[in-house]
C-alpha cells in the first residue's frame, strides 16, 4: 500500500506510535448537535468513560456523510465497502487519564457487508439501513436513513447545505465549539468482552463552515430513550475528511479504593 505523508500541525499532540492500519475518507459531512445534561449521556457509556462537557453541558452529535477510500493497510479493497452512506450519532467522552474522545452510540450504514464487518470484526454498535444522500447543488444535499429489521421504525431525514469557508473557522482556535467538536484524536467502544478500548485516529480535514439544515425527521435520540430539549441545533459542514486509524488498544481502569473505616477505641 502507498504511503501518506499525514499533515499534523494541527494537533495538540504527537502521532501515535506505530502504523495506522485503517483509512477511509468522509464526504459531504454534517455536523449537527444538541446539548443535553451529562446525566443523559453517563447511562450509555462503559466503565472507564465519562461525558465529557462545554459549557456544562454533553452533547449529542448527529453526523451524515459518504464513506470512500475505505481500505486496511496492506489488503485489497473489499468489493462493496468502496463507497456508501453512513449516519453516526455519537457523543463526546474523556477516559480517566483526561484523555478526550469521540464515543458513538451509533451507527447506520447503507451497506450491509460494511454494517456486518463493523459489527462482527470491530464491534462497532452498527445497523444496516436504507440510505440515500443526493446532491441537489454544489454544497446542498439531501439525506435520507431508514433502519432495516427493527421494530420501531427509526428515520433521518434532513436537507443541509454548507456555507462556505470563513476566516473564522479557517483555524479554529482552542476554547471554542468548533474545536471542542472536531479537535479529537481517539474513539472508544467496548470490545467483545465488553472493555472499553481506545483506538487513535489522525484526521485530516477541508476546512469547517457553517451550514444551514432543515430537518424533517430525527428518531436518533428517542431510538434510544434520550429526549431533546426544544433548541435548534450547531450546525458545522466539512466537504471532506481523511480518517486514520491505528489499533485498538485495551484502557485501564483506575479502580478508586473504597475508605476502611476506622474503629474508634475508647482510651482511659
Amino acid at each position: 500500500m502507498r504511503e501518506y505523508k499525514l499533515r499534523t500541525s494541527q494537533r495538540p499532540r504527537p502521532l501515535p506510535t506505530g502504523r495506522w492500519t485503517m483509512t477511509q475518507r468522509w464526504n459531504d459531512i454534517l455536523y449537527a448537535h444538541w446539548r443535553v445534561p451529562a446525566s443523559a449521556i453517563a447511562p450509555f457509556l462503559p466503565d472507564g468513560l465519562q461525558p465529557d462537557l462545554f459549557q456544562g453541558s454533553a452533547w449529542l452529535g448527529v453526523v451524515p456523510l459518504w464513506m470512500d477510500r475505505f481500505s486496511f493497510r496492506g489488503v485489497p479493497t473489499i468489493p462493496g465497502t468502496s463507497s456508501f452512506p453512513e449516519l453516526h450519532f455519537r457523543t463526546y467522552v474523556s477516559d480517566q487519564t483526561g484523555t478526550p474522545g469521540i464515543f458513538n452510540l451509533t451507527v447506520d450504514i447503507g451497506s450491509l457487508l460494511a454494517t456486518t464487518a463493523a459489527r462482527f470484526v470491530f464491534r462497532v454498535p452498527c445497523n444496516w439501513a436504507e440510505m440515500r444522500l443526493n446532491q441537489r447543488t454544489e454544497r446542498e444535499f439531501s439525506f435520507y436513513s431508514r433502519r432495516m429489521f427493527v421494530n420501531d421504525p427509526v428515520i433521518f431525514s434532513a436537507r443541509y447545505r454548507g456555507l462556505g469557508p470563513t476566516r473564522r473557522l479557517a483555524e479554529i482556535k482552542s476554547g471554542t465549539l468548533e474545536y471542542f467538536f472536531t479537535e479529537r484524536y481517539c474513539m472508544f467502544r467496548r470490545n467483545h468482552a465488553g472493555q472499553v478500548v481506545r483506538a487513535n485516529i489522525h484526521a485530516v480535514a477541508s476546512p469547517l463552515e457553517d451550514a444551514e439544515a432543515e430537518i424533517e425527521q430525527n428518531d436518533l435520540p428517542a431510538s434510544v430513550g434520550i429526549q431533546l430539549q426544544d433548541q435548534e441545533p450547531v450546525l458545522h459542514y466539512s466537504r471532506r475528511l481523511a480518517v486514520y486509524i491505528w489499533p485498538a488498544e485495551l484502557i485501564e481502569l483506575v479502580r478508586r479504593r473504597a475508605r476502611i473505616p476506622v474503629q474508634v477505641v475508647p482510651t482511659g
